[in-house]
C-alpha cells in the first residue's frame, strides 16, 4: 500500500517585493508550507488508475513521490513524422497497431510531425508511445487538460480500451472529474478529500453517447472529412451521404453507392467512411456502418464494404454481423466488382478485404 507524508516548504529570498507582500498582507512567515498525507490502497489486479482533484491539492507532488520512475512529463519529438519518433526497436506493424489501438487511426496523420497535430491527436500519440516503451507502468500528468471536454471523454474511453489490451498499467492525473466515468478506472484517489476508492472486480459501463445520424443533402460536407480519409480525397457526387453526430458535434461521415454488376442488381457499397480523429477509437465507425446497413437491409438491399484499413478489417472480422467475402490482394476481372474505380487508387496494389452485412 503506497503511503505518503509529504511536506513541501518554499523559502523565498527576502527581496523588496517579498518583504512588501509580507508586510501588506500581514503574513506571519515568508515560508510557504504544504503538507500532504494519505494512503493509496492499490488493489493487486488493476490496469487503469486515476488521481483527481482540484489545482493545488497535491496531485503532481504525490504522483512524483510514489511513481517517480514511471512519471511522464513529456516526450521529445524531433522527427519529420510521428512514425519515426516511435521507439527505434519497434516495427512499422507494431507502431501502426499501437496508433490504431489508441484511436489515432488516420494514416495521413502518421506522416505528420508531432508539432502540427491537434491536442487530441498529441494525447493519443503520447499514449501510443508509452505503450510501445518497455516500462510496465506509466503515469500521465495533466491528462486531457488541453482538449475539449467532449473530446476528452471520448479519448479517455478509447485510451482505457487500448491499455486493457496490453499488460501495461496506466495512471491518469487530472483536475477534470468528468473523465472518470469514461476512463473506467480500477481505482481513484481524490486529492480534494485524500480518499481512495477501489472498483476492483466491479462491472464497468461506459456512459451513454448521444449518437445521431442524418441523411445529409449538402455533399460539400465531404470537404470536412476528405483529408482524414486514408486513400483518396475524391468523392462520387452520386453517393448518398449520411453524417453522424456525437453529443451534438459532427463526428462521422459515410456515403453509399449502387454497385454496378452484370447479374446482381441489388448491391449497395460503402463509398467513403471517415470518423474525425478526435472521435476515433470508441467504436463510432462500426456503429455508423452498422446503422446505415440496417436501413439498406430493411429495404432488401445487399450491403457491402471494401477496405484496406487494418483497424476496420480487424473490427469487421470480429463482428458476427459481417461475412468476409475476400481477403488478400484483389484480382478482379471486371475491375469494378470490389474496387472503388479511382484510377489513381487501384486497390489491386493493396491487401484488401471485402465484407457483406449478413
Amino acid at each position: 500500500m503506497p503511503t505518503f507524508d509529504i511536506i513541501k516548504e518554499v523559502k523565498p529570498t527576502k527581496t523588496f517585493r517579498v518583504a512588501s507582500v509580507i508586510g501588506k498582507f500581514d503574513l506571519q512567515s515568508e515560508n510557504v508550507v504544504e503538507h500532504f498525507k494519505g494512503d493509496i490502497a492499490i488493489p493487486d489486479q488493476w490496469q487503469v488508475g486515476l488521481i483527481v482533484g482540484k489545482s493545488g491539492t497535491g496531485k503532481t507532488t504525490i504522483a512524483k513521490q510514489l511513481f517517480e520512475d514511471a512519471y511522464i512529463t513529456s516526450y521529445e519529438y524531433t522527427a519529420e513524422t510521428v512514425l519515426d519518433d516511435m521507439p527505434k526497436e519497434c516495427s512499422v506493424e507494431e507502431i501502426t497497431a499501437a496508433f490504431n489501438s489508441v484511436g489515432f487511426s488516420s494514416p495521413p496523420s502518421w506522416l505528420k510531425p508531432y508539432s502540427v497535430l491537434s491536442n487530441g491527436q498529441k494525447m493519443r500519440v503520447d499514449l501510443a508511445r508509452a505503450i510501445l516503451e518497455k516500462n510496465e507502468l506509466f503515469v500521465f500528468d495533466e491528462f486531457t487538460s488541453v482538449v475539449d471536454r467532449n473530446v476528452a471523454q471520448i479519448g479517455s474511453f478509447a485510451m482505457q480500451k487500448a491499455i486493457r489490451k496490453t499488460d501495461k498499467k496506466f495512471i491518469a492525473i487530472t483536475c477534470h472529474f468528468d473523465v472518470q466515468d469514461w476512463l473506467l478506472p480500477d481505482w481513484v484517489f481524490n486529492t480534494d478529500t485524500m480518499t481512495f476508492q477501489s472498483f476492483e472486480g466491479q462491472k464497468k459501463n461506459r456512459p451513454d453517447i448521444k449518437f445521431e445520424i442524418f441523411n445529409y443533402g449538402d455533399k460539400s460536407i465531404w470537404k470536412m472529412f476528405a483529408k482524414h480519409h486514408y486513400l483518396s480525397h475524391s468523392h462520387n457526387n452520386a453517393a448518398n451521404v449520411f453524417v453522424a453526430t456525437v453529443n451534438d458535434e459532427v463526428a462521422g461521415f459515410i456515403s453509399i453507392l449502387h454497385l454496378p454488376h452484370p447479374k446482381a442488381k441489388t448491391i449497395k457499397k460503402v463509398h467513403r467512411l471517415v470518423i474525425l480523429p478526435d472521435y476515433q477509437g470508441a467504436g463510432i465507425g462500426m456503429k455508423l456502418l452498422n446503422e446505415i446497413g440496417k436501413l439498406y437491409k430493411k429495404d432488401k438491399w445487399r450491403y457491402t464494404i471494401v477496405t484496406s484499413a487494418p483497424s476496420l478489417i480487424n473490427a469487421l472480422k470480429k463482428s458476427n454481423q459481417w461475412a468476409c467475402k475476400h481477403l488478400g490482394r484483389l484480382v478482379a476481372k471486371t475491375g469494378i466488382l470490389h474496387g472503388n474505380n479511382d484510377s489513381n487508387n487501384n486497390s489491386k496494389q493493396r491487401i484488401t478485404a471485402s465484407f457483406e452485412l449478413k
